[in-house]
């Protein structure tokens, strides 16, 4: 029986990179007792992109609903903390392993929402970080 995971993928504002991680891994995970969850360091007040939402859905992954802030609740529930994004402060996050929590860092640039062929890189990145992941956990 392998272990169970608790995933929670964090960005800025929880309206793109950490979406698109969570949807994909949710897609691609085999594992049901693996969980994944996504936040934002500041809860992101603007809607969704539409290109970035139509641009995911084109690659496979649903993101949908307004973005969550993160929060001890979160923290404290999730085995693996991944920063998925390259503007969130990474020493906010220095103490995740003395905590028994394991600190990724993704370092996934933001793609501008009316900037298409960026969008698809991100998403690129993130799927390819995802299937590694996936691996890992396996």
């Amino acid at each position: 029986m392998s272990k169970i995971e608790n995933i929670l993928f964090i960005c800025k504002h929880n309206r793109f990179r950490s979406r698109v991680a969570e949807a994909y891994f949710k897609k691609i995970n085999k594992n049901p007792q693996n969980k994944a969850k996504s936040a934002g360091l500041i809860r992101g007040l603007y809607p969704l992109s539409k290109n970035q939402v139509r641009v995911a859905r084109e690659m496979g992954m649903t993101i949908e609903g307004r973005p969550q802030g993160l929060s001890i609740k979160l923290l404290k529930w999730a085995d693996y903390h991944i920063i998925t994004a390259d503007d969130v402060p990474v020493s906010l996050f220095n103490k995740s392993e003395k905590f028994g929590k394991k600190l990724i860092i993704w370092k996934i640039p933001d793609a501008h929402s009316k900037n298409i062929p960026a969008i698809r890189h991100s998403i690129y990145l993130i799927k390819s970080k995802i299937e590694d992941l996936v691996k890992k956990l396996s």
